[in-house]
Formats: structure tokens, C-alpha cells, sequence
């Protein structure tokens, strides 16, 4: 029997419908809830045969083991990502864009960097295996389906893993757009682009000696720094449009 895994919220279950329902074996919704978000939700799930059933929000709260589970709880087969780099990157043609994060601990965060990194394109997000956060229904919650759809690899050793990527940490030596193009051309057009994943930190030493270029993104205002996801965003976009601009 396939391993399974539970899907909490409108948008991790609609995602996963939409992506893959014959591989979502029930669903679970508040039988109380009534408004017109669940009855659309509720005819979707019809519309593709999938298995309804009713229940009270004591019992989604059990099963979801939080109370914002918005009245939508599934349980659906695991899908088969890559499960580690070299198989990951024998599937890619062209130039691969990966996020890296270095410790983030923060399973909201987590989900946010996959959203973001679904968003622009990633093939993967790449993550040491200590001092960083595992896949988890938080994490699948906040990143609306992209949970199932961006391969997570974690590496024993994040540093041997960067040789050949490009790095980026808040206040590098290099900033976005100020010293030009040329101070991005690698990290942004090359095989990767990692993010920042500690505030105040920044990346581990043996991160930062690992990469071919630092930069950093600009900070106007009066706030420190950018949010992991925030900062993912920025330049995983930008990768994205210089690599357009290049073709």
C-alpha cells in the first residue's frame, strides 16, 4: 500500500486535486461549514470523484492536530519526488535553478520558500540536514500544494553541495542591481541560487567560503533585513529574469 500523508486547507487540497486526484483517496470537510468558498470546493471534489465525508470540526481538529484547518482535511498517497541531487539534476535539461537554505529552523517560513520557489520555476529546494526543518503538515499547509510539487532534498553536507552554486546573504559584498549585471552573471544565470536562511547569522562560514559570488540584497528603509521567503522571492525572480533576457 502507497505511504500517505494528510493535506490540511483549501489550497494544499485544491492544489493537490487539480495536480493529482487519483491520488487523493478522502476528504474530509466541515460538515457545519456552508459558506460559498465549500460549496465550491465541494463540487470540485465531486466533479472528480473523490471520496466526501462530512465530519465535525472536533474531528478535523484531531486529525489535523490544529484548529486552522480551515474545515478541509485529506489524506492522499505520497508523490514521487526526487529524493536526492544527482537524481534530481539527471532529470533536468538546461540550466537547473535551485534554492538553497541554510538553517532555517521555521516551518512557516519553510512553506513560504516553497511556495515562492514554485512560483518562479525551481526545480528543487535544497536544505542541510541539521539545523533545518522537515517536511511537515505546517509546512504543507503554508505552502499551498507547493509541497507537492517541489522536490525538498536535504544534504549532509550543505558546503560540498554549494561548490559548484552561487550564494547570496543579507548585507553581502555585492548588491542587487548597484554594481551591475556583471555582479550577478553567475549566481543568477549559473546552476543555482541560494538563499539566506537565519536573519541575523546569515549563512554558516563554511556556506559563505563555498560560493563563487555573495550578494545582497539593497535595504532602503529602516528594517535589518528581509524575511527568508521575502528575500527567496527577490532573487529567485531575478534569476528568472536575467536568464530571460539572456535567451
Amino acid at each position: 500500500m502507497a505511504k500517505q500523508k494528510l493535506l490540511i486547507g483549501f489550497h494544499a487540497v485544491t492544489a493537490r486535486l487539480r495536480q493529482d486526484a487519483a491520488g487523493v483517496t478522502d476528504v474530509y470537510v466541515e460538515s457545519a461549514r456552508r459558506d460559498r468558498r465549500m460549496q465550491d470546493f465541494i463540487r470540485l471534489a465531486e466533479s472528480l470523484n473523490v471520496r466526501l465525508h462530512p465530519v465535525d470540526a472536533e474531528r478535523l481538529r484531531g486529525m489535523a492536530g490544529t484548529d486552522r484547518h480551515q474545515g478541509v482535511v485529506a489524506r492522499a498517497e505520497d508523490v514521487a519526488l526526487a529524493l536526492n541531487l544527482d537524481e534530481l539534476l539527471d532529470g533536468i535539461e538546461g540550466t537547473p535553478l535551485l534554492l538553497v537554505l541554510d538553517g532555517v529552523t521555521d516551518p512557516h517560513n519553510l512553506g513560504a520558500c516553497l511556495r515562492v520557489a514554485d512560483g518562479a520555476g525551481a526545480h528543487a529546494v535544497i536544505a542541510p540536514k541539521d539545523r533545518s526543518v522537515g517536511l511537515n503538515t505546517t509546512v504543507a499547509k503554508v505552502a499551498s500544494g507547493a509541497a507537492e510539487t517541489i522536490p525538498y532534498i536535504t544534504v549532509t553536507n550543505l558546503a560540498r553541495t554549494l561548490r559548484e552554486l552561487a550564494g547570496t546573504r543579507h548585507l553581502g559584498d555585492r548588491h542587487c542591481r548597484r554594481h551591475g549585471k556583471n555582479a550577478l552573471r553567475r549566481g543568477f544565470q549559473g546552476p543555482g541560487c541560494p538563499g539566506d536562511g537565519r536573519r541575523r547569522r546569515g549563512m554558516r562560514r563554511l556556506t559563505r567560503e563555498t560560493c563563487d559570488e555573495l550578494v545582497g540584497i539593497p535595504m532602503a528603509g529602516g528594517v535589518e533585513s528581509l524575511n527568508v521567503s521575502v528575500a527567496s522571492g527577490v532573487c529567485l525572480y531575478e534569476a528568472v529574469r536575467q536568464r530571460r533576457l539572456k535567451r
